[in-house]
This record gives structure tokens, C-alpha cells and sequence, in this order.
């Protein structure tokens, strides 16, 4: 955590052009052509900086195998489907999807598999992991991706993408920056004059909130290009990330390193940086184009209705003691909502072409404290 070259690069760029907003600053450490963190490196696993979901246990992927065969039937089973991931990891996660997809035929024969992925390490991994799957492309972007009906999966995607901060004054909102210190040390600051207006779309929630709180917003362009390609070519998109279900303040701009937490600004491009997801903000912006919204809903309480609590049960039943104790502390991380768990800390959200009125463990859920089975 140390040796950052592109701590260097960012500060000669805050003594040229200026205090650097926190967008900029997270762009710039995930994605800087040669120090970026997620442009060389493989980041997961006990030896990397975090664990995912689909490496916690193969049930997690598996059932979204059998929530994507679910969506197609519902999209009246289209003889062509492109199953798109967006940051797919080592590809445990379709690897796991696509050996549960196997059991039904006529969807594995109408597959055409699209991996989103900019990070040459992770395309390595992925293209070891995928070997044996015929009609299975890669792309840096999501526009690359043919036309066609499509189910979109996107675990731990939109925690990553760049976020802006803003701090309440007196006189209105500030654009938060990293500037310098007198000690040659990054630090955090606020614009000097405040965003004209800004309030003026806020939620209530938020205006309401207190001088000297922040507020973290992403723009809409990435939900709302998911939600215009399932809207006017067919199809779903299911987003899976840490978040809140309803907008409002709080910094939650965080560097990951080790599996602990570790200083934003210390060794930047050395650390994942992310910032939680707002559910409520992803789910206006994908109606705002005319997507069908289902959800959002707790990890846990997705996986619950999926059937992972059967899915474990028959994993455990072939099993030795040893594995039986593996798969159920696995069951108990994705989806205890106690401290460790992703039960709780993690949502679904899953968008639509309108005419898909219901989708699979989503679609009777009525939001926050809702407890229908």
C-alpha cells in the first residue's frame, strides 16, 4: 500500500489545474490506463483485496442461472438471448449460472454469452474459467454488445462507478474535492462557491439533511443505458450491490485493501475504492426512460425466495461433515443480515421491458419491511 505511482500524478495535476473533485479522483484510481486498480490486477479472492458473492459459494450463481431460465420463459423463450455480464470477475458467477442453465436445452442452445470486462488479468482468468462455453464473447463496454433480447446480470458493478460528494453550507451544496494539504498530504475539501440549484432536485430527505452533511450522487447515464436497451429490445436487467433503498446523506466513499478498510486517499490506484449504491436513484432514472422497475429487495430475502435454503439442504445431503459445514456457513454469509452478512447490506433490483409484469422472486415485493412469500 506504499508505493503509489499515480499518488505523484494526482498531485501534479491538483497543482496545475486545481482542488480535484472526488469523481475525477475515483476515476482516476480505478481506471488510469497504466496505475488504475482495476486496469492489471486480479482484486478477489483470499489473496486479493475482497471477496464477491460468487466466490462465496456456487449456489449464488447457480440461482441466477435459474432466475435468468425464468425471465426467458416469461419473454416467451426467444430463439436467440444474449446474457450479458457486466464486471464478471474470474467468470465463477456465469460459470456457475450457465452449469445450472445446462438442464434446459432449448435456452442453452439460444445463448450467446457476453462478458463485459476492461481488465486484460480478469479477461485471463475468465476466458480459464469459461473454456469449455461455445458462442461466449468479450467487450470493454456494454455498447459492443449486439442488438437482441437480453438479461443483463450485474453483481457489485455500480459500487465502482465514480461518484460525486457534496457537502451542505449555509450557502447551499459544495462540489467535494481532494486537494493538498500543508504537509503535501491529499486531503479532502469543498468547492468554494456552491452548486447553483442544486437543491433544487434533491429528494426531501436530503435537503432536509444538516450543514455539514454529504451527499453522493452518480449520474444516470450507465442505469439508463441498461434500462433503454431491455426497454426497446427485450429483456431484464438484475443489479446486485451494497446500498440503501432510499436516498439520502451520508459518505460512504470507502478504500478496501486486504480484506480491512484502508484510507481513501493514502495509496490511491493500490486499494478498491467504492461508494454505496442508491437503489432509490437507479430505480427513478431506469421509469424516467420507460423500464419496469421490480423491487428493491435485500439480497437475503432474494436468494431466500430463489430457493437457496432447498439448494443448500441438497448440496449437504451428498456431502461430507466438513463440506456440510462449509456450504452452511456459505448460506449464512449471503444471507445473514448480522455482522459479516450480505443478507441485509446487499440489494436486488431488477429492470424491464415493460410488458414484463412479474419477474421471479421480485415482482409481489412492495418495498422496505414488505415480508410476502
Amino acid at each position: 500500500m506504499t508505493d503509489s505511482p499515480l499518488l505523484n500524478e494526482i498531485k501534479a495535476l491538483i497543482k496545475s489545474s486545481g482542488p480535484m473533485p472526488v469523481w475525477r479522483y475515483m476515476e482516476l484510481c480505478l481506471m488510469h490506463p497504466r496505475h488504475g486498480y482495476y486496469i492489471a490486477r486480479d482484486p478477489l479472492g483470499r489473496e486479493g483485496d475482497f471477496t464477491t458473492a460468487p466466490e462465496v459459494s456456487q449456489m449464488f450463481g447457480e440461482l441466477l442461472g435459474l432466475w435468468t431460465a425464468s425471465v426467458w420463459k416469461q419473454m416467451g423463450s426467444p430463439q436467440l438471448l444474449r446474457l450479458i455480464e457486466l464486471g464478471p470477475g474470474r467468470g465463477t458467477m456465469m460459470a456457475d449460472a450457465l452449469r445450472a442453465l445446462r438442464v434446459l436445452p432449448p435456452l442453452y442452445q439460444a445463448l450467446q454469452v457476453h462478458m463485459v470486462e476492461v481488465n486484460p488479468v480478469l479477461r485471463e482468468r475468465q476466458k480459464t474459467t469459461l473454456s469449455g462455453v461455445r458462442n461466449i464473447t468479450w467487450h470493454a463496454t456494454i455498447d459492443d454488445v449486439p442488438e437482441g433480447p437480453s438479461i443483463i446480470l450485474a453483481n457489485e458493478y455500480f459500487d465502482v462507478l465514480p461518484i460525486h460528494q457534496m457537502v451542505k453550507r449555509e450557502n447551499g451544496w459544495h462540489e467535494r474535492v481532494v486537494d493538498i494539504d500543508a504537509n503535501d498530504k491529499l486531503q479532502f475539501g469543498a468547492a468554494a462557491d456552491p452548486t447553483p440549484r442544486f437543491d433544487v432536485l434533491l429528494p426531501p430527505l436530503v435537503r432536509a439533511a444538516p450543514v455539514g452533511a454529504v451527499f453522493e450522487w452518480r449520474p444516470d447515464s450507465e442505469i439508463m443505458k441498461l434500462a433503454s436497451r431491455v426497454r426497446d429490445q427485450d429483456g431484464a436487467a438484475l443489479i446486485i450491490d451494497y446500498g440503501h433503498l432510499r436516498s439520502d446523506a451520508g459518505d460512504t466513499f470507502q478504500a478496501i485493501a486486504r480484506h480491512t478498510f484502508a484510507d481513501p486517499l493514502k495509496a490511491p490506484g493500490q486499494a478498491d475504492i467504492t461508494a454505496h449504491v442508491d437503489f432509490q436513484a437507479l430505480s427513478r432514472a431506469a421509469e424516467d426512460v420507460g423500464a419496469r422497475v421490480h423491487g428493491p429487495m435485500t439480497q437475503g430475502e432474494f436468494l431466500k425466495r430463489l430457493g437457496v435454503d432447498t439448494r443448500a439442504a441438497a448440496l449437504m445431503q451428498k456431502a461430507t461433515p466438513e463440506v456440510s459445514a462449509d456450504i452452511a456457513a456459505a448460506l449464512k454469509r449471503l444471507t445473514d443480515t448480522g455482522r459479516g452478512g450480505m443478507g441485509s447490506m446487499f440489494k436486488v433490483l431488477a429492470i424491464s421491458e415493460p410488458r414484463l409484469t412479474s419477474l421471479a422472486a421480485l415482482s409481489d415485493h412492495v418495498g422496505e419491511g414488505d415480508d410476502a412469500s
